[in-house]
């Protein structure tokens, strides 16, 4: 029993009238281990927090495996995920969130540098599997499959391997020397690459190859076109082509001044090029204003650092040769944009396209069973399967937002679905304690640690080659990074609970064990609880903790 003195603790407000304390042990507490809202907010399903922890410990190999269990291709994603997991961290709540694509990037690149490659230990399973396309969606697949046992081979169109991580991202947010040593970490595990080899009937070849199963990844390569009335006008190309042929040496001369018509990131993309490829002017001309632009906000701002000017509200109405009529649009209340009458003149040798992606998608056309979308992308099921029995799809081919991470994820997805059903089997996906937001964590320790800053080229010095903008982060740097992180829902074994319990109830099992409870010591107080600073203690109606520990034992 509690003494008086004790009971005599206020608490706040909102805790006092349920500390479980009494004659009867009304609460008592349990250690759980929750998904942090980072965890949660990443397309590709990374275990961040895990190996975040990794990573502050120095332990960068380690980091660097269990990033990969879910992500092949960290040094990718460390440069052009647009990282939500960030915009979800809860130390944003009080100085800046982690820099979690930072440290991803140096683990990759350490990883490339040692050679790090992760062993196969399943056993064979005699299964094929064949892989259309090699963006980051077949990628993925043929990763996880592989790891699974499974014989995997891609088959790509293109003359070299990354879809549009290669043809759609410049080189100077994505180095070509980067993407070819993840690709190559994916063929040392077995995996077969064919390219230049374009999938006309996927049923023959799946046939004439032996394959199991077919995972379609094809990306979203065909741009998007609009009838502008044009009476004599300069050259118009699409932007995916246009970065595609930059990437092949095959860049077309368009002239001293570029206009790109969109407003998302590859239009930003195109500009950015067209700089760099010796146009003096280079400008962006989009319907909408900044804030309701596709775009993320800082591809906007290095476009514009690097002289590339951003007509908002604006749409063109008419070419005449090199001249352009754009009819000047405002917001509505709705946050449309309607036109407003007034006409403006522009002036442009060439104009490039940058209004969206669609797949080509007419090599599933012939085969029976598989349904399109209105949008012309493919329905599958909840195991990612086409209505073709054996014929998966996943990455720009289904419904979904298009960016090199969730592509990823479905790589991922699909992969599980496909061995499950090669196993006659199907694939749940675990279930895991909910989030933990800001307000549940008890930081009683606030420091203010604010985060490593990657160094940049200048602005003024950017246009002049495609060498990568960005840096990434030193060993030291890196370190220090991770170590912000606040581990979210899971413990870290601060000993905190184990120094705070009045009653000595809390035993410590051993580096990396936790601890536990002695429900016989405990009265059910809180303390622990309300010291834990990574909320990975839950306090439970008494007796259910107790039972879930002897059921445990």
């Amino acid at each position: 029993m509690m003494s008086s003195a004790r009971r005599d603790i206020t608490l706040p407000p909102d805790l006092s009238r349920s500390s479980g304390t009494g004659p009867v042990r009304q609460q008592e507490p349990i250690y759980v281990d929750s998904i942090p809202p980072c965890n949660h907010a990443c397309p590709a399903g990374e275990n961040i927090q895990a190996w975040l922890d990794k990573a502050q410990a120095g332990e960068f190999e380690a980091a660097w495996r269990i990033l990969v269990e879910n992500n092949p291709m960290p040094s990718i994603h460390g440069r052009v995920c647009y990282h939500p997991c960030e915009s979800a961290c809860n130390r944003g709540h009080v100085d800046e969130s982690v820099s979690i694509h930072a440290v991803e990037r140096f683990l990759g690149d350490l990883a490339l540098e040692e050679g790090w490659v992760p062993k196969v230990t399943a056993k064979p399973t005699g299964k094929k599997i064949l892989v259309v396309g090699a963006g980051p969606s077949g990628l993925s697949a043929a990763w996880h499959l592989a790891l699974k046992g499974h014989e995997v081979e891609i088959r790509d169109a293109g003359p070299m391997a990354g879809g549009m991580m290669r043809f759609g991202i410049p080189a100077y947010r994505m180095p070509r020397d980067i993407l070819d040593g993840e690709v190559e970490r994916i063929v040392k595990l077995g995996v077969k690459l064919t390219l230049n080899h374009k999938v006309e009937d996927v049923l023959k070849e799946k046939e004439e190859g032996g394959f199991d199963a077919v995972f379609m990844a094809i990306g979203a390569h065909v741009g998007k076109h609009v009838d502008i009335p044009a009476r004599d006008s300069g050259r118009i190309l699409d932007a995916v082509s246009y970065l595609a042929s930059v990437e092949k040496g095959e860049a077309p001369k368009l002239g001293r001044r570029v206009a790109v018509y969109g407003g998302g990131n590859t239009a930003m993309d195109a500009a950015r090029t067209a700089k760099r490829l010796g146009a003096e002017e280079a400008m962006i001309i989009y319907r909408r204003d900044r804030e309701n632009m596709p775009a993320h906000e800082f591809e906007a701002i290095e476009a514009e650092s690097e002289g590339v000017k951003i007509n908002w509200l604006r749409t063109i109405r008419e070419i005449d040769s090199t001249t352009f009529q754009v009819e000047v649009m405002e917001v509505d209340e709705n946050g449309r944009p309607q036109p407003t009458g007034e006409i403006e003149t522009l002036e442009a040798d060439a104009l490039v396209l940058a209004l969206g992606q669609n797949v080509d998608t007419t090599v599933l056309e012939n085969i029976p069973g598989i349904e399109m979308s209105w949008d012309g992308v493919v329905e599958v099921g909840p195991n990612m399967m086409t209505g073709a029995e054996g014929v998966f799809a996943g990455g720009d081919m289904v419904p979904s937002d298009r960016t090199v991470t969730i592509a990823t994820g479905h790589g991922k997805k699909a992969a599980h679905h496909i061995d499950a059903w090669l196993r006659g089997a199907a694939w749940e996906k675990e279930h895991r304690e909910p989030t933990v937001t800001f307000d549940k964590l008890h930081l009683n320790y606030l420091t203010d640690a604010q985060r490593r800053e990657q160094k940049s080229i200048a602005p003024e010095e950017r246009t002049e080659d495609f060498r990568e903008v960005t840096a990434g982060l030193d060993a030291k740097e890196a370190l220090y990074e991770a170590s912000r992180c606040y581990s979210c829902g899971n413990c870290f074994e601060c000993d905190g609970c184990y120094g705070a319990c009045p009653e000595n109830a809390i035993m410590k099992l051993g580096k990396d064990k936790g601890y536990a409870v002695r429900y016989d010591l405990c009265t059910g107080c809180r303390a622990c609880f309300l010291q834990c600073p990574c909320h990975a203690i839950e306090m439970v109606p008494a007796g259910t903790g107790e039972a879930a520990l002897k059921e445990a034992v």
